[in-house]
């Protein structure tokens, strides 16, 4: 086979508590008894399709190529909206509903084709109308994994929907942000990306900055989360490369009753 040497890496919010993510593992297993599957995470916050959107992108790349992921954050699973396959010039191929999870992974892994997945023969029959998952998303990707062609799970799909995240706007001399991600450890990841804040920098030459989250709290930049004294915030550069806050031995989340959506500001210090 030649996609062996190349898992199946799976999204979802579904957890483990339940029986979902080993149902779609033994539909996998009975088309693609060879295939490596890799559990990603199953702690997306349910129906968040935004976090489950930006996990795949932060992974999506360090994953051998031919890769097939599988994401299923689906809070419209019955409705119109589709189920698709994608392939990207990267290598990386992608499968899951069409309601933006795919999105930011497939726009940075730069899309070669989709399709829409309707053809009988490559998913299990009856259909649920709760658990595509189980009936089309697992069986597509184990028959990708088999050499199926993309194009014969179905006719082409295009204008894919979209997932665009909010953009920092330099308001005088603040950069304004907002959280898009909490992590596992209360992490704030913000749409600060590193780029953005040095272009900041370089319009105020010689002035420190502070950073703000929420509405009153201020906390400190640094390197690295050692750099903090044992539940001092921070604010740093993660893996994201975007700008986070985080409370060492603690959660930001908690500290600064933050969540997805709560402001981030780059002050300049006169």
């Amino acid at each position: 086979m030649r996609n062996a040497r190349a898992p199946i890496a799976l999204l979802s919010d579904f957890g483990t508590r339940d029986h979902y993510v080993g149902v779609m593992k033994g539909v996998i297993a009975r088309i693609a008894a060879s295939a490596q599957v890799i559990d990603l995470t199953h702690e997306v916050p349910p129906q968040s399709v935004g976090a489950g959107a930006l996990a795949l992108r932060e992974s999506w790349r360090f994953f051998p190529r031919r890769t097939i992921f599988l994401a299923v954050v689906d809070p419209g699973v019955g409705s119109a909206r589709r189920a698709v396959a994608i392939e990207t010039e990267a290598g990386a191929r992608l499968v899951g509903p069409d309601n933006g999870v795919l999105w930011l992974a497939a726009e940075q892994a730069k899309i070669k084709r989709a399709v829409e997945l309707t053809a009988p023969r490559y998913r299990l029959e009856p259909v649920s109308d709760t658990f595509h998952g189980r009936d089309i998303f697992a069986p597509a990707a184990a028959y990708l994994w088999r050499g199926v062609a993309i194009r014969a799970l179905g006719p082409a799909a295009t204008d894919l929907c979209r997932l665009n995240l909010a953009t920092p706007e330099r308001r005088g001399e603040k950069l304004c942000g907002a959280v898009i991600y909490v992590d596992h450890f209360g992490n704030l990841i913000s749409n600060i990306t590193r780029d953005q804040f040095a272009r900041f920098l370089t319009r105020f030459p010689g002035h420190r900055v502070s950073i703000k989250i929420g509405s009153r709290a201020r906390v400190k930049m640094v390197r690295a989360y050692a750099e903090g004294g044992a539940g001092s915030g921070l604010a740093l550069f993660g893996s994201f490369e975007l700008l986070e806050i985080a409370v060492r031995d603690g959660s930001a989340a908690r500290r600064f009753r933050a969540r997805v959506g709560t402001a981030v500001e780059v002050n300049v210090v006169r």
